[in-house]
């Protein structure tokens, strides 16, 4: 299969990249400069600023949610108002939890829950500290609904900061850096350690107007629960820094004094291609077909990828590979006509038949075993469907494959190229297998099927009806801006878009993070054996 370039000069990677790298931009201006200053005047440093002052200079940082709620609330929550990530302090991976204050002075919406609990989620599974930089008013009142009740309501928030503190024993380390009120007091609270700031930090479970309303006593806020009270009368938190710069600096001092696990061997092998080439590689049309192997060689190191079968169910390719050093087993969709070496009828590339799901499953297994994380990099419609596909025993083969996938004991890295579709989306390790990270390019297209295939489901024949045309017309355009890669980040379905030319490094950070937990890599985490009489 030759290298598809795009003969019209035009690279729908490019150009999605591009505009992905604008709206990135933009939301990373939080509140923007009004907000951004009026967070100087206050001798505060913003979100951003504190997780680059946090983190090692010039290492890797990887956001998780940056579009989430991006299209909603009428553009007012860039990133759902709190920056959440991997980042490296004091030479270890850490998850970060920020919370922007110039987005409306950091209140929890509704999406604001989901990306905290995802960032306890990740670090409950790989047992990676977390380091939460509290500068919230609480909850966005007008969306109380979203926010306060149901099992992934605010609430889980403290039942994860629990477990993790009694059970798992992740270190969980709180700032307080501004205010930080009610019910959202019990997060630094669960955590190891808290750290206060002088004449900026506010912890309360009411302030002083709720006070004063309730009971009738007038006090100031500092006196209420400012960083000199509470580390000198209440004995709620336990250190104390003059400014957000000394707060950083002592923090990085506490994560260099944490016990470190044994490091991931890194390598300065180079990928076999330039991962600018991969806006030649992929061609415009999204239908038409590529080469996966010329894409794994931008990503793997000196491109090497050692197939496992490679002269079986040439449609999927399985095979062993490193990232920066980190041994990955590979799990990649091939497209266009591949052609069986037994001979038989040309199969389809990125669709799951009998024997697809049955090398996979295999393959699975073995990586499980062997305790090697999974990378699924994804460009699939579909299963076969039609009698020679039923006959063959697709449906309990493409079981197996769901299986081995959903009980894998290791790591699992999702990658979208472009189509994630249909129960192929699901058994290469689709969100809801819980894999440990999920990213996408930005020509990823998530959903059930392409519109067109929609259209032709639902009206058949009919769809050229005039009569139907407005209706036909918006299911198309419908499909086509839920497919777009942009609004499954915007829902939290990926972790991050990543461009072709930071995807390497990305995937290498999530395999040294990974790596953090040598235990079994099934849910948001596993509770290790224990005696419920030692805990109470």
């Amino acid at each position: 299969m030759s290298e598809t370039g795009t003969a019209s000069g035009r690279s729908r990677l490019r150009e999605l990249t591009d505009a992905y790298r604008d709206l990135a931009q933009r939301l990373r201006q939080g509140g923007g400069p009004d907000k951004i200053r009026r967070q100087h005047d206050q001798n505060k440093l913003t979100a951003r600023e504190r997780v680059a002052g946090l983190c090692d200079p010039g290492a890797p940082w990887l956001e998780i949610g940056l579009l989430v709620a991006y299209d909603q609330y009428d553009g007012q929550a860039p990133a759902a108002g709190v920056v959440t990530g991997i980042g490296r302090v004091a030479g270890r991976e850490v998850v970060i939890v920020a919370n922007d204050a110039t987005v409306k002075a950091g209140s929890w919406w509704p999406e604001t829950i989901r990306k905290i609990l995802r960032a306890q989620e990740i670090a409950t599974r790989q047992r990676t500290p977390i380091i939460y930089l509290v500068d919230s008013a609480g909850v966005n009142l007008p969306y109380q609904g979203g926010v306060f009740p149901g099992q992934y309501g605010a609430a889980r928030i403290f039942y994860y900061n629990s477990i993790m503190r009694r059970y798992l024993h992740v270190p969980q380390i709180s700032a307080v850096m501004g205010p930080c009120v009610a019910g959202g007091a019990y997060l630094p609270a669960l955590s190891d350690v808290i750290f206060m700031v002088e004449g900026t930090s506010f912890m309360g479970l009411g302030g002083a107007n709720l006070v004063k309303g309730a009971t009738g006593q007038t006090v100031d806020a500092e006196s209420l629960g400012g960083a000199l009270t509470h580390t000198s009368l209440s004995a709620v938190a336990h250190y104390r820094a003059k400014d957000d710069a000394a707060c950083l600096a002592a923090i990085r001092e506490y994560v260099a004094r944490l016990p470190t696990v044994p490091p991931v061997s890194q390598s300065a092998a180079r990928p076999g291609r330039d991962p600018a080439d991969l806006y030649q590689i992929l061609p415009h049309d999204h239908r038409m077909a590529y080469d996966m192997r010329q894409v794994l060689a931008c990503v793997l190191d000196e491109g090497r990828l050692e197939e496992f079968q490679p002269d079986i169910a040439g449609e999927l390719l399985c095979g062993h590979g490193r990232i920066e050093g980190s041994v990955v087993a590979v799990i990649a969709n091939q497209r266009g006509l591949v052609k069986p070496r037994k001979g038989g009828a040309p199969r389809f590339g990125g669709i799951v038949y009998t024997e697809t799901a049955e090398k996979a499953a295999y393959f699975i297994e073995n990586a499980s075993r062997e305790r090697i994380p999974l990378l699924f990099v994804q460009d699939v419609s579909g299963f076969m469907v039609g009698p020679e596909a039923e006959q063959s025993g697709i449906i309990r083969a493409g079981a197996r494959f769901v299986e081995a996938m959903a009980t894998a004991l290791s790591p699992k890295i999702v990658l979208t190229v472009n189509h994630a579709s249909g129960a192929g989306y699901y058994a290469m390790a689709g969100q809801g297998f819980d894999p440990d990270f999920v990213f996408t390019w930005p020509t990823g297209r998530m959903g059930v099927m392409e519109g067109e295939s929609a259209v032709q489901a639902v009206y058949g024949e009919k769809a050229a009806d005039p009569a139907l045309n407005a209706q036909v017309t918006k299911m198309r355009a419908d499909y086509e801006e839920q497919l777009d890669a942009k609004y499954a980040a915007a829902r939290g379905y990926v972790d991050a878009v990543l461009v072709p030319e930071e995807t390497r490094d990305m995937l290498a950070l999530a395999l040294r993070v990974a790596a953090t937990y040598r235990g079994p890599h099934l849910g948001p985490f596993v509770l290790p054996p224990m005696d419920v009489n030692q805990h109470g």
